[in-house]
């Protein structure tokens, strides 16, 4: 082994500014999903950071904000899965929520402060019996302290520098709602709904139409889109000192593409449809219409509609390294 040739004597050499680290590792390119079971207390963007750090990779983002005070599914792409983020943010989510009697909040959960109060407390019959009103297309008035923005400035911003905040009513679409257990100042409900459902105004208007009043005193997140608990990881069973032991828990781009039909492409045609230049699907099968994705040797290569014969690309994919796939 050779040995390291003498440092001879002089200044003390500094970095220079701009300079990377050598300290650090480099970034690499790493696509793929993760599927985070936030904790309490960390906020959304806390969270994307952490795992980046821990993957080691050049770009991240997650599908839907999770407030610090809920836990459970946070999904959070990495490399070319950022991309595909829209789709399983438009995807059905689900929560198990507690529901805390006898107090609303200006924040609609237990961090905010008592604004309506009332020493009634509903039978589970009762809220059984209000539930279905909130069932299906629906208008919701969203929390004030919300990200919704408000002429360029976050709801949340607003009311907390003590500005009154009016938000418009919003449709969603909530398709079920079930009691799973309840006492006599709380109950635990669990909620499958669509994009842009706000759980903590769900609480709300419930108490205000029991007439007791209540707020969320605990909420999880247990599905997003094709993502549910099953697929999910914790910070702390991910190894901090070995970014490459943690692709197993990567889950594939295209994951977030369920429920949309795939074709599969020849190699001439992936190299088109990776310049952004749309080709002309053949065969019996050939899809004759709407969204579909193409794969060639069954890896993603863009997602598109499909407009008489022709795939028209609207996301290309560079994927394809043995480092973006779990074994």
């Amino acid at each position: 082994m050779p040995f390291p040739r003498e440092r001879r004597p002089g200044p003390e050499r500094r970095p220079q500014r701009g300079a990377p680290r050598t300290d650090r590792p480099r970034k690499r390119d790493v696509s793929g999903w993760v599927i985070l079971d936030k904790g309490v207390g960390m906020t959304s963007t806390h969270a994307v950071a952490v795992v980046k750090r821990l993957f080691n990779a050049k770009k991240a983002g997650h599908a839907g904000t999770l407030d610090p005070l809920a836990s459970g599914i946070l999904p959070i792409a990495l490399g070319e899965a950022t991309k595909t983020v829209p789709f399983v943010m438009d995807g059905r989510k689900a929560y198990r929520f507690t529901v805390a009697w006898g107090t609303e909040t200006d924040t609609d959960d237990g961090e905010g402060r008592p604004v309506a109060t009332s020493d009634a407390r509903p039978a589970r019959e009762a809220v059984e019996a209000a539930l279905p009103n909130f069932l299906g297309a629906i208008e919701q008035v969203p929390p004030r302290y919300s990200a919704i923005k408000i002429q360029g400035e976050r709801a949340y911003d607003l009311a907390r520098d003590g500005e009154v905040v009016e938000l418009a009513a919003r449709p969603v679409q909530i398709d079920r709602l079930a009691v799973v257990e309840h006492d006599a100042d709380h109950t635990v409900i669990e909620a499958e709904c669509g994009k842009g459902t706000y759980v903590r105004a769900l609480a709300r208007d419930l108490g205000r139409m029991l007439g007791c009043y209540g707020h969320v005193s605990a909420l999880r997140r247990t599905r997003v889109g094709p993502f549910t608990e099953a697929d999910s990881c914790a910070v702390d069973t991910l190894d901090a000192e070995n970014p490459e032991a943690n692709l197993t828990r990567l889950h594939p781009v295209e994951t977030a593409l369920d429920g949309v039909p795939s074709t599969a492409v020849s190699r001439d045609m992936a190299l088109r449809l990776m310049r952004g230049q749309s080709v002309i699907l053949r065969g019996r099968d050939a899809p004759v219409g709407g969204k579909i994705f193409a794969t060639c040797g069954g890896i993603l290569v863009a997602v598109g509609d499909v407009e008489r014969g022709e795939l028209v690309p609207h996301r290309v994919f560079h994927l394809g390294g043995a480092a973006n796939r779990p074994s």
